[in-house]
């Protein structure tokens, strides 16, 4: 048991020395948590796996996972006002690769992309699928936060 919580917290390690390293290749300062006063980070966060979407969700208030894939046009679509809703909302925002993640995608129930679910107090609040607009997409936001 002691093994794998070792491991976790080496691959945590990791995942903040790169986030570290790619604030200061873009020109932040050590200090910069890159976040607004509240912390929320104001890039999409992208999820390497099952534990990392678990931690971001507990780590914030707010969470909108935007379940997408590469190839899909409205993903594509709504790729804009979801780095908008990240850089200037009060929520994180995560986004899940459903062709590197297919399990993970398959268990929180993921059927078509776009999908949107929205974690509140680390509970999944509200689910949409297919692209949303900006207003309504802040509109759902602003109800947890």
């Amino acid at each position: 048991m002691s093994e794998s919580l070792d491991d976790e917290r080496a691959r945590i390690r990791e995942q903040k020395k790169r986030e570290l390293q790619e604030r200061l290749e873009n020109g932040a300062s050590i200090d910069d948590t890159g976040g607004e006063a509240t912390g929320t980070p104001t890039e999409p966060i992208h999820v390497d796996g099952p534990d990392h979407l678990s931690e971001v969700v507990s780590t914030n208030d707010v969470v909108l996972v935007d379940f997408y894939a590469d190839w899909c046009g409205p993903c594509k679509m709504l790729e804009p006002t979801v780095e908008a809703l990240a850089a200037e909302s009060e929520a994180a925002v995560a986004k899940v690769d459903i062709d590197v993640h297919q399990r993970m995608a398959q268990q929180h129930g993921v059927r078509g992309v776009p999908t949107l679910v929205l974690y509140a107090n680390g509970e999944p609040a509200e689910r949409t699928s297919g692209v949303q607009d900006r207003a309504t997409l802040e509109q759902l936001i602003g109800q947890y936060t």
